[in-house]
């Protein structure tokens, strides 16, 4: 099992960083490994229930799923 640090610093002005960077926090803990978020500067604005829900990248992600899914498994995050 490895450790992953996800550093988040942009919002909802970026869609597809947001979108992609909790995609690939959710993976990492499919995999068994320990995951951490950290959100500043832009991203601080994720923290505010229902904010992840406006965010879809283009490709037709959304952010709530992965978003959802590391709350539900207990994955910290850091404001």
């Amino acid at each position: 099992m490895s450790k992953f640090l996800f550093v988040l610093t942009r919002g909802l002005e970026d869609p597809t960083r947001v979108t992609r960077a909790l995609q690939l926090a959710k993976v990492a803990k499919e995999q068994g490994n320990e995951v951490n978020l950290f959100f500043t500067d832009d991203a601080v604005v994720l923290a505010k229930p229902g904010m992840v829900d406006q965010i879809k990248a283009p490709t037709g992600d959304e952010a709530k799923t992965y978003f959802e899914y590391l709350v539900e498994n207990q994955v910290p995050i850091y404001v």
